[in-house]
């Protein structure tokens, strides 16, 4: 192996994590830098091509997130995870561990990977699933050209299965090849 493709290879890796925490942490700005200027996110609401249209997107991900609990929530004895754990003084969080990453350097500008994923919440797992990534150095930093987001399963009543139901997320329904 030489050493332009351990750069490579550690700096996708760093791409991967600084997706996922700067996401975690509501970074949305630093977040959507790991993705080419004109790169391309896919997931089960679609496909947004662009730094800016990946933006948006994630916003509106972030403010669906932070929404409050409805009237009819707060009145009711019955409550979410997430509502209790507010009601009793915590913050709610969210956490994305991304595990077996699988990485092709197909040459000294392209490369693509696999990895699973797993998102935690504080009611614990909530969904978990694969990131399907294409990448290539643009101005000398290995960035997504094109990511697609498939949700394998999600635990019923969690984030992930409403978002499921709105489309937010992919739900896999047959074996995918890459």
């Amino acid at each position: 192996m030489e050493v332009w493709e351990l750069v490579a290879r550690e700096s996708i890796r760093d791409c991967i994590a600084r997706y996922n925490a700067n996401g975690d942490s509501g970074r949305i700005d630093q977040m959507v830098e790991v993705f080419a200027p004109d790169g391309i996110m896919e997931t089960g609401s679609g496909r947004y091509e662009g730094r800016e249209a990946i933006h948006a997107f994630m916003s509106s991900v972030v403010a669906r997130g932070r929404a409050q609990p409805s009237a009819a929530a707060s009145e009711s004895i019955v409550m979410t995870p997430t509502e209790e754990w507010i009601a009793r003084g915590g913050v709610p969080f969210i956490r994305h561990f991304t595990a077996t990453t699988q990485i092709d350097v197909l040459s000294e500008t392209s490369a693509r990977s696999r990895s699973y994923y797993l998102f935690l919440t504080v009611h614990g797992l909530d969904h978990w699933g694969r990131y399907l990534d294409e990448f290539a150095p643009v101005d000398g930093k290995w960035l997504i050209t094109h990511r697609r987001e498939i949700t394998d399963a999600a635990f019923e009543g969690g984030w992930g299965a409403r978002a499921a139901e709105s489309g937010d997320i992919d739900h896999l329904t047959r074996p995918l090849q890459f």
